[in-house]
């Protein structure tokens, strides 16, 4: 029976997005095909997904005129992949390959095939992802909606210019690596005052997971919120003027451009 969906790779990111289709996304097991070279992984994802059929190449699938596929392979091999999807039919592709300009993959793809690109984040392996999303030369509405379906098993989408998605790759993308390395400074900090490691790990994690929510929920500006918890003269505002005082905010602003920066060196 022909598949619905083909996805090509079935690492971190292609996995979280099976996950997210046939768990919170209304998809049914088999109607996804998986290509992935790897045979532990393939294993893995049938034992996971029971009826899901995995296959060990893009050739193997068994696709219908209809099919669209999702891109989430490494960059080197993204070109070679498209090239093989354009071989079986397919016609309407959405990549996740960090760096890989929509024209560079239409190249591949038969005359008119239609490219979506699209940066997640890794938070999408537990639902809970932001991506953005955007249309190369032949995309239209009907492509973006397609989309936004698929990827909105995995959480937020949002649409923007493709020349945009190099500063949401160096925001969003690997913001969360950022966010992580804020709870690693502050468990090690709890620690050296006194804390035990999983007292501080347990307080760590709870305050940025409400902190995130209360941004998220409010509806208020963050620094309307970060004035809220800051009385004059009081702990908050010792900390936050140690923070200041050794250039935290711009050290953060300029690890956002390093990553932009680096993100357009890619597809250059």
């Amino acid at each position: 029976m022909a598949t619905s969906l083909l996805v090509v790779g079935g690492g971190r990111m292609g996995g979280a997005l099976v996950t997210g289709l046939v768990t919170r996304g209304g998809w049914a097991a088999h109607d996804v095909t998986v290509a992935e070279p790897d045979e532990r992984r393939r294993a893995d994802l049938s034992s996971a997904h029971p009826g899901l059929l995995v296959v060990g190449t893009v050739a193997d699938a068994p696709v219908d005129a209809g099919c669209g596929a999702v891109l989430a392979v490494k960059p080197d091999v993204a070109e070679p992949a498209c090239r093989a999807l354009g071989a079986i039919g397919v016609r309407r592709v959405l990549s996740v390959v960090a760096g890989m300009p929509a024209g560079r993959l239409e190249a591949c793809l038969p005359d008119g095939a239609v490219v979506v690109r699209a940066m997640p984040n890794i938070p999408a392996l537990v639902g809970a992802g932001v991506t953005a999303i955007a249309g190369g030369a032949h995309a239209r509405a009907a492509d973006l909606e397609w989309a936004e379906g698929v990827l909105g098993a995995v959480g937020a989408v949002v649409r923007v210019p493709e020349r945009h998605l190099d500063v949401v790759t160096g925001l969003s993308g690997s913001g969360p690596a950022y966010v992580f390395l804020v709870a690693e400074a502050l468990i090690e900090a709890g620690v050296l005052a006194g804390l035990s490691r999983e007292l501080s790990t347990s307080l760590v994690v709870g305050t940025v997971r409400g902190a995130g929510e209360l941004l998220a929920e409010s509806g208020e500006r963050p620094e309307v919120l970060r004035a809220d918890v800051t009385s004059p003269g009081g702990t908050t505002a010792a900390g936050l003027r140690a923070l200041e005082a050794r250039g935290v905010r711009s050290a953060f602003i300029e690890a956002v451009l390093a990553a932009v920066e680096r993100s357009r060196s890619l597809a250059r």
